[in-house]
C-alpha cells in the first residue's frame, strides 16, 4: 500500500503555475454549493439540482487540477548529444523550415502538440547555457497551424549546448491558452531535468535543430516531456 500512495503521490503532485487558480476555484465552489444547498433547505427544493451543480463543479475542478499536474522526472541516460521532448504531447511536424528570429537560416522544426489533457509544464530540452530569451505578444490561432509559430504569442529560448551548438526552443500559445510563463534567463546555466516554463492550456512547442540532426521521433507519435529523446545531435 505504501508504495502505492507513493506512486500516486508522483502522479498527482501539482505545478506551482496553478497554485492560486485552484485554491480560488476551490473557495469559489465550496461557497456556490454551500449557497445553493442552503437555499434549497430553507425553502424545501429539491435536493437534485443541487447534487447536479455539485456533480459538474466538482467534475471541472478535477479537469483543472489534472491540467496542472507536473510529476517529478529524471533523465536517467547520458546527456551528451541528446536532445529530448520539451513537452508532453505529440509530434505534429517534422520538417525544414527557414527560422526567422534567430538563426535566419533553415534549420529542422520538431513540434509538439499539447491537448488540455497533457502536462502543461515545458521542460529544458538540452544541457548548456542559455543565449537569447524573448516573449512576444501575438494572436491566438490554434496550435497546431503553421502561422501559430510566428503569429501566435510566444516565448523563444536558446539555448547553447557544451559543444557549441545553438537549440532554439519556441514556446506558443494556442486558441484557448492565453498566458506563456518562461523561467530561464539570458546567462543561466541549465540542463536537462530542469523546467524550462509552463503554458496554460492547449498549446505547443517547436524545437528548431541544425541541418543534419539525427531525428528519433516520427509524425503522430506521442511524447514525454524530459523523458522522450526526439534527436541526437
Amino acid at each position: 500500500m505504501g508504495k502505492r500512495l507513493r506512486k500516486l503521490h508522483k502522479k498527482i503532485r501539482l505545478h506551482r503555475e496553478g497554485t492560486h487558480t485552484l485554491i480560488a476555484g476551490g473557495i469559489a465552489i465550496a461557497m456556490l454549493n454551500a449557497l445553493l444547498y442552503e437555499i434549497s433547505i430553507n425553502n424545501g427544493w429539491s435536493l437534485i439540482p443541487f447534487y447536479l451543480v455539485l456533480g459538474i463543479t466538482l467534475a471541472v475542478y478535477l479537469v483543472v487540477v489534472n491540467f496542472f499536474r507536473c510529476p517529478p522526472r529524471h533523465f536517467e541516460e547520458e546527456t551528451a548529444g541528446v536532445v529530448i521532448a520539451p513537452a508532453d504531447g505529440k509530434i505534429v511536424c517534422i520538417e525544414e523550415v527557414e527560422e526567422k528570429e534567430f538563426f535566419h537560416d533553415r534549420r529542422i522544426m520538431v513540434s509538439i502538440f499539447m491537448s488540455v489533457t497533457n502536462v502543461h509544464a515545458n521542460w529544458v530540452p538540452v544541457d548548456g547555457k542559455v543565449k537569447y530569451v524573448r516573449h512576444h505578444n501575438g494572436n491566438f490561432h490554434r496550435a497546431w497551424l503553421p502561422k501559430a509559430s510566428e503569429e501566435n504569442e510566444r516565448a523563444t529560448t536558446v539555448i547553447t549546448t557544451p559543444d557549441g551548438t545553438d537549440i532554439l526552443v519556441r514556446q506558443i500559445a494556442g486558441a484557448v491558452a492565453r498566458r506563456i510563463v518562461t523561467y530561464m534567463q539570458q546567462g543561466d546555466e541549465c540542463e536537462i531535468d530542469d523546467h524550462l516554463g509552463f503554458i496554460k492550456l492547449g498549446s505547443r512547442v517547436d524545437t528548431y535543430l541544425p541541418l543534419g540532426t539525427k531525428v528519433l521521433v516520427g509524425m503522430n507519435q506521442k511524447t514525454t516531456g524530459n523523458e522522450t529523446v526526439i534527436a541526437r545531435l
